[in-house]
């Protein structure tokens, strides 16, 4: 399959739209940032042109490899990139793809039916942000070099040897002079290829990081199935298979899989062309209106909904469900704060009429299911009754006022969100040096008695009757679930502030698995925040200093040697004065603050429930497989 050559696709389908400028200048227009995110863009973009091959069925082998001097391979057995001369640019087209910003087959030219990488910029935009890359082409039974740095050709596209196959690859090196690092996550990497394997079935993808040795390899013949069941691998699931069907309408191909556990939170993940739609669109909401209105009239036909009783909601038919929904369709139009909504108005009643035939047809087929499904549904009707009225209380102002929350607001002056903090601290005490050691014109601070309820675990009506998380919303301000508006946050930095010990990393986890499921666009605005309190502090003579971890405290050791050196581990933040918790936690010009991202939502959805979840096995072994992970655990003699 990889090595055929489609009739028609040469130079001439490869557009030219605009040159290459601006990118070095402003990356960030480009690839969203020049931090990690941005870095690992990179990748994401050539592996992207592989996955438009493999979607025209001309590639079935991808293969990413980290070197050990710091450069990145990309390779592919797709089609390879032209090299003859451009007829419009006079150039050999290898060179017009690598040098000029939206040139690629995607435009009009034939070249691809459906493609995930749209705007023409990957490779171009790669090579001006490399300060070295290689480009090889094997195309029309020859192998075609040629060199770049900064975008810039180094020398001209020559041939080396004879190909009896066909492919690209590409080596570059990210430039350090726009990167702040230039190291890359294999298990950044490693998540965004397992995804591309779910949803191009039977396509090999594998990493390679050759400093380490790590090796991955993802190839699912089930396609979006393997990807529901991967991440209900550790939850108690209502029917062993999940429910399929692929169809093509209109020029859109269809692919949905979808399966219910014994949760209360809904796992929804939408795809265009391969590109995760963050904010939704008009499949998602195709399918919403699709699953209801089947629910609702099946419900109504088992008699589990009597005529009198009102209908079930969205809310109450998406409860424990899991949900993979991918389309492919050949002109994608993407709108939303990050142009990752899909737009196209067509998509909504091509995919209400997809979904509505797959699942009435299932639901006759397998009643028993059926029946199971809506129960958990009807049952969830039932909760979310008990949960309005729940809700109603975080609305109201009086509740911070109330002396029998366990931890009480206090409050900051300055009412702009954009310079105002939260602290969410454990505990009284700490709470109390945080008080007193704050900055009041912009930190505010919400001491947590106690661990929260794990909201893995419960449904919404005990969640909002939790008085700990109903302190938390109220005073966020934003509401949570269907009703959270990014807008009316009245802080745009919430820190997590928890002692430096196994408790304290519970209570974050516990913390984290709340944002994650219920206010999931405070993480993806990049309001979340994780205070680095110091471990221990060491003084020898008039010197102290303040260390963050083990590694930090032997280093030390080392440069002052280890005679005459008191050391003070802190067990918690209370143990600390307030002045000292402002110094090295709070002042932000010298504090150390990890802001929380969301780079992978479908690994963050199958870790929480591995953590946070019923199944001990699976934490267990999760926890046994990334101990040597650990920096600091305390440990009870």
């Amino acid at each position: 399959m990889a090595e055929e050559i489609r009739p028609g696709y040469n130079e001439s389908h490869i557009q030219v739209l605009e040159g290459l400028e601006a990118v070095r200048k402003r990356p960030g227009m480009y690839i969203g940032s020049t931090g990690t995110r941005g870095l690992h863009h990179l990748v994401y973009e050539i592996v992207d042109n592989s996955i438009d091959e493999a979607l025209a069925g001309v590639c079935d082998r991808i293969e990413v490899t980290l070197r050990r001097d710091g450069t990145v391979t990309v390779k592919d057995n797709g089609r390879g990139v032209p090299t003859g001369i451009h007829p419009k640019a006079g150039i050999p087209t290898l060179e017009v793809v690598l040098t000029m910003l939206h040139a690629g087959g995607k435009f009009g030219g034939g070249g691809y039916k459906v493609s995930g990488g749209l705007h023409g910029v990957g490779l171009s935009v790669v090579n001006a942000l490399s300060s070295e890359l290689t480009a090889t082409s094997r195309f029309g039974g020859g192998v075609f070099v040629q060199h770049y740095s900064e975008g810039k050709p180094q020398d001209s596209v020559t041939r080396t040897g004879d190909a009896h196959d066909t492919g690209f690859e590409v080596t570059f090196r990210p430039d350090a002079q726009i990167f702040e690092d230039t190291h890359f996550s294999f298990d950044t990497l490693a998540s965004r290829l397992r995804e591309q394997a779910f949803l191009n079935a039977g396509v090999y993808l594998s990493l390679e990081e050759e400093s380490s040795g790590r090796q991955v390899r993802y190839q699912y013949q089930g396609g979006v199935v393997s990807f529901v069941q991967y991440l209900n691998m550790n939850r108690e699931v209502l029917h062993s298979k999940p429910i399929a069907f692929s169809s093509q309408k209109d020029g859109v191909q269809m692919d949905v899989a979808l399966q219910y556990n014994d949760s209360y939170v809904e796992t929804l993940f939408t795809f265009a062309n391969t590109i995760r739609t963050h904010e939704g669109g008009t499949h998602e909401a195709g399918f919403k209106s699709a699953l209801t209105r089947v629910c609702n009239d099946y419900a109504r036909k088992l008699g589990l909904l009597k005529e009198p009783d009102a209908n079930l909601s969205g809310e109450d038919v998406r409860e424990g469900l899991t949900l993979i929904l991918s389309v492919k369709l050949p002109d994608p139009q993407f709108e939303g704060q990050t142009k990752t909504k899909l737009g196209n108005s067509e998509v909504r009643g091509i995919t209400e009429t997809i979904v509505a035939d797959g699942l009435s047809t299932y639901f006759e087929e397998n009643p028993s299911i059926a029946k199971r499904i809506l129960e958990k549904s009807i049952s969830a009707a039932r909760a979310r009754e008990a949960a309005r009225k729940a809700r109603e209380l975080t609305r109201r102002k009086s509740v911070l006022e109330s002396s029998s929350l366990p931890g009480k607001l206090t409050d900051c002056s300055s009412k702009d969100p954009s310079e105002s903090e939260l602290y969410l601290v454990e505990g009284d005490s700490a709470g109390g040096s945080a008080k007193q050691g704050r900055d009041r014109q912009f930190q505010a601070i919400l001491p947590l008695r106690g661990k929260i309820l794990n909201v893995e675990r419960a449904r919404l009506d005990k969640i909002l009757a939790n008085e700990e998380i109903r302190a938390m919303i109220t005073a966020i301000g934003t509401g949570i679930g269907d009703e959270f508006t990014l807008e009316r946050a009245r802080y745009h930095r919430i820190v997590i502030m928890t002692d430096a010990d196994v408790d304290g990393s519970h209570i974050r986890t516990l913390l984290l698995t709340f944002f994650y499921r219920y206010m999931t666009p405070l993480i993806e605005a990049g309001y979340v925040y994780i205070a680095q309190p110091p471990l221990y502090l060491i003084k020898k003579g008039k010197t102290e200093r303040y260390l963050y971890d083990d590694q930090a405290l032997e280093a030390a050791l080392q440069e002052l040697g280890r005679k005459d050196v008191n050391i003070q581990r802190y067990k918690g933040l209370g143990e600390m004065n307030a002045d000292q918790l402002w110094e090295t936690t709070m002042n932000p010009e010298g504090r150390t603050l990890l802001q929380v991202e969301l780079e992978d939502a479908a690994a963050a959805d199958w870790i929480f429930n591995v953590l946070m979840g019923d199944k001990v096995e699976s934490r267990r072994n999760f926890i046994q497989d990334h101990a040597h992970l650990v920096r600091n655990l305390d440990t009870v003699g």
